[in-house]
């Protein structure tokens, strides 16, 4: 493959670019304790996504309705289709199932399920970004546990070897209607794997968040998206009670933010 067709495209030039971002962060709730340091998370995103050239819709202190209808206008915004890509970054409380609303008392009300922001993105309901990176940041808690385990030094049980992979049928016919993947091009970083916490600083914020920002400062101009996550990864290898992860990825190509 030529190298230009491994990379997303950025067609259009600075000056007739529309990129947006949408930032929910929610702070204030009615049962669970106020997320201190979160405002210095929000400060920091905005300058950053407004430095890779995004102009940011900032929103605070929603409940899950509250986010999913924000991210259903977000998802129409006609500026969609003079961008080349777009970030839906979270910040909440969290529970394993999604993402805590402001009336949230835990694991089962005002509840935001993931699978939301996946669906109003999806190129069934958001065309204008069909093809497009679509970037998810999440900053929440996953579930209760301490990420960090105590590993003894005894020899590994043997691994179980794989099994052969499903044959894909062959034999398909075409009928030339125009089909798309139904979920295609996101790349998603959460702030911990599934079941565990994530830390923030009272003061300066989420210890995943400043991570984020520093690895993007330093590495946005010469590494593709997927690279900077790894290095976000990387940078709490000496952290062991969170680790962030990237899941539920579709990105087709590498996105350069600054395709050089």
């Amino acid at each position: 493959l030529p190298l230009s067709s491994q990379i997303y495209p950025i067609h259009l030039p600075k000056e007739t670019r529309t990129r947006k971002a949408l930032l929910i962060c929610n702070i204030e709730f009615e049962h669970l304790s106020q997320r201190k340091g979160a405002e210095a998370d929000v400060e920091g995103m905005m300058e950053l996504l407004e430095g890779l050239g995004y102009e940011v819709d900032i929103h605070r202190n929603l409940t899950s309705q509250g986010m999913a209808s924000v991210m259903k206008d977000f998802a129409d915004r006609k500026e969609h289709c003079t961008s080349d890509s777009t970030f839906l970054v979270f910040m909440s409380h969290g529970v394993r199932a999604g993402l805590c609303g402001i009336k949230s008392r835990g694991e089962t009300t005002d509840i935001l399920s993931l699978d939301t922001i996946y669906e109003t993105f999806n190129n069934k309901s958001c065309r204008e970004l069909l093809g497009k990176p679509k970037v998810v940041i999440i900053q929440s808690c996953r579930g209760g546990k301490g990420g960090s385990v105590l590993i003894s030094d005894s020899k590994d049980p043997a691994v179980p070897a794989p099994t052969a992979a499903d044959s894909i049928a062959a034999g398909l016919e075409d009928d030339a209607v125009f089909e798309v993947h139904l979920e295609s091009d996101f790349a998603t970083l959460h702030s911990s794997t599934p079941d565990t916490l994530s830390w923030r600083n009272p003061v300066t914020g989420s210890l995943f968040i400043q991570c984020l920002i520093e690895q993007f400062r330093n590495h946005a101009w010469n590494s593709d998206l997927q690279e900077i996550f790894r290095k976000v990864q990387y940078s709490f290898g000496k952290f062991p009670r969170q680790l962030p992860s990237q899941e539920r990825c579709t990105m087709l190509r590498k996105f350069y933010l600054f395709p050089g």
